[in-house]
């Protein structure tokens, strides 16, 4: 019996550390794989085609994935991979210039994406073609966002048994009053603005006059924006292209979108491969991902040295206090140690402020104001507003030197509310009771098993309307506009960049590239180095950080939960964040 334990002891020991060696192999291996891969450049063949794969979800910046990039591997599908904004321009920029690549291959899956980032990518496509380089696009079935991007293309190829999505655009929120209201929360709601409407959802069972007036006006703005390009690429009219959505085009034959001119050919996947090899005459084209052509390494000029520096900082989310769990935040206390970092590297001659944010924090946004009125002291600062720069997210971009945004970007909301839960009622029905002992009026001030008296909501009230003044003269001290008519355009209402422009709040409908053009001009800088902050952590940080939860979290973000998923952290993110918010009215989801 001894010795039958002793080598089963040995046995499993064994497996064991076989296990553990195996696994320190495999590891071993992979990381020099990707240490080793990240070494070499990527090699542009002859007859290359710059191949953009449409899916996942588009965000500022994507954190690198070398395990995803070497082996094609995702931790969720790719459907849910994230894409960076910035990896798609700067690999069609570097295939616009390098002469072995002889055309663009758009495959239009499913991108998650608003449309001021699609217009970014759109342009970019449009400088593309000026090279006289061949663009050709292919869906099994187009979402109406990417067939906007796709008809820039010299052929859009649709799928026989594909579809097209053009019916226009619609915002429908979910409301959450009854809900609320039967298992006992009371939203006590204090807020400035007739159309600041980020509290309907929870006081409300339909969207007020105000919100559905201003949502339609930017609904519209946007519409007719997209109408105006796709009539202009495909040389349909306006009329046309309006009388095709109210016949809701997805439901139509496939050579409805054909005969109408909204696509120019009915393709199988592999009869675009061909009609790309025409387009080589003949060569077999050699695809290469924009995920590998960011790598594609481009020889500078030795010979010019370059005037200094721009800093591009990205400020991406929402906007909260402190560091916390919530992804994709602009942390008011990391974003103003930033700034000041940049304030005093002398070797940074400008900076341009990406801003993509529906807002936050009040306390947070105004910290970071400051940030941004130092910075400029020593140095121009540019806004480039990307997909949202509204209410906190126009509050930390209006002490800037000049404010470029996309004409669908959505931004103003300049408006302050407050949203405090109640639970007495629900303490009342599972028999839960408090008393209290105080020494002062309002030194239980804040219990949620409470609602507020009088006196402490006037006194709440007064402390919304500071809060709204000074974002009134913050806006009008960085627009060199009176606070009369700043408040004029205020009260929380959102514009398009297109209307923004019209109104005052902003000075130039562009992009990102406009905004270092700009920058480098009020420099005097011809030619520059962009460097970009804040620093984005390399893979193994991100293994070390990464948890189930982490896990968990993408994949909801990325399903189709992702919508209560955002409620449910939207409230929770008010219970942790100051309570006093500059944001936008409710999550937009556009149809």
């Amino acid at each position: 019996m001894k010795d039958f334990l002793k080598y089963t002891l040995a046995t499993i020991t064994g497996l064991f550390l076989t296990g553990v060696l195996l696994f320190f192999f495999l590891f071993s291996v992979v990381i020099g794989s990707i240490i080793s891969s990240s070494d070499k450049d990527v090699i542009v063949k002859e007859s290359s085609v710059l191949e953009l794969k449409l899916e996942g979800s588009l965000s500022e910046r994507a954190l690198e994935n070398p395990l995803a990039d070497l082996f094609d591997i995702n931790p969720l599908n790719s459907s849910q991979s994230s894409v960076g904004l910035n990896d798609l321009l700067s690999s069609i920029k570097k295939a616009k210039n390098h002469s072995n690549i002889k055309g663009i291959y758009i495959e239009a899956k499913n991108l998650s994406a608003s449309f001021a980032s699609l217009e970014a990518i759109r342009k970019a496509l449009i400088d593309f073609k000026e090279s006289g380089k061949f663009i050709i696009s292919y869906a099994d079935q187009y979402t109406q966002g990417l067939y906007y991007l796709a008809s820039v293309a010299d052929e859009v190829h649709l799928n026989p048994k594909g579809g097209l999505l053009w019916a226009g655009l619609a915002a429908q929120p979910m409301f959450y009053t009854t809900l609320l209201k039967n298992i006992g929360v009371d939203m006590q709601i204090f807020k400035v603005g007739t159309y600041k409407s980020a509290v309907e959802p929870y006081t409300e069972t339909k969207m007020s006059q105000a919100n559905k007036e201003q949502v339609s006006v930017f609904l519209n703005d946007i519409w007719s924006h997209i109408v105006s390009g796709v009539s202009t690429a495909r040389n349909i009219s306006q009329e046309k292209l309006q009388e095709y959505a109210d016949k809701m085009v997805l439901f139509q034959p496939t050579e409805f979108a054909l005969n109408n001119h909204l696509v120019d050919k009915l393709s199988y996947r592999y009869d675009v491969q061909n009609a790309i090899k025409e387009k080589l005459n003949g060569e077999k084209a050699n695809y290469i991902s924009f995920k590998k052509m960011k790598h594609v390494f481009i020889p500078k000029d030795q010979t010019k040295k370059k005037d200094g520096n721009i800093a591009i900082y990205y400020a991406e989310g929402d906007i909260v206090d402190a560091s916390n769990k919530f992804a994709s935040a602009i942390v008011g206390e990391s974003v103003v140690k930033d700034l000041k970092k940049l304030e005093e590297n002398e070797n940074i001659k400008a900076v341009v402020l990406r801003v993509n944010s529906p807002g936050g924090s009040a306390y947070a946004s105004e910290q970071i104001w400051k940030a941004v009125v130092d910075l400029k002291a020593k140095k121009p600062v540019i806004v480039s507003m990307g997909d949202y720069a509204a209410s906190g997210g126009y509050y930390i971009s209006a002490a800037a030197d000049h404010i470029i945004a996309e004409p669908t970007t959505l931004t103003g909301s300049i408006g302050i509310f407050a949203m405090i839960p109640s639970f007495e009622k629900v303490a009342n029905k599972v028999g839960l009771n408090f008393d209290v002992v105080k020494t002062n009026k309002h030194a239980d001030f804040g219990s949620i098993f409470r609602n507020f008296n009088a006196d402490e909501r006037q006194l709440l009230q007064f402390y919304i309307e500071e809060g709204y003044g000074l974002f009134i003269k913050r806006c009008a001290d960085g627009r060199g506009i009176s606070e009369e008519e700043i408040r004029k355009i205020a009260e929380g209402r959102v514009w398009t960049g297109a209307k923004a422009k019209e109104i005052g709040l902003i000075d130039e409908l562009g992009g990102l590239n406009d905004a270092l053009e700009y920058a480098a001009s009020k420099a005097g800088l011809t030619t520059y180095n962009v460097r970009t902050y804040p620093t984005q952590p390399d893979f193994f940080e991100q293994l070390l950080q990464m948890t189930s939860q982490d896990m968990v979290k993408t994949y909801i973000e990325n399903s189709k939960f992702k919508d209560l998923f955002n409620q449910a952290e939207y409230i929770e993110r008010l219970s942790e964040d100051s309570f006093l918010q500059a944001r936008l009215p409710y999550i937009l989801n556009f149809q």
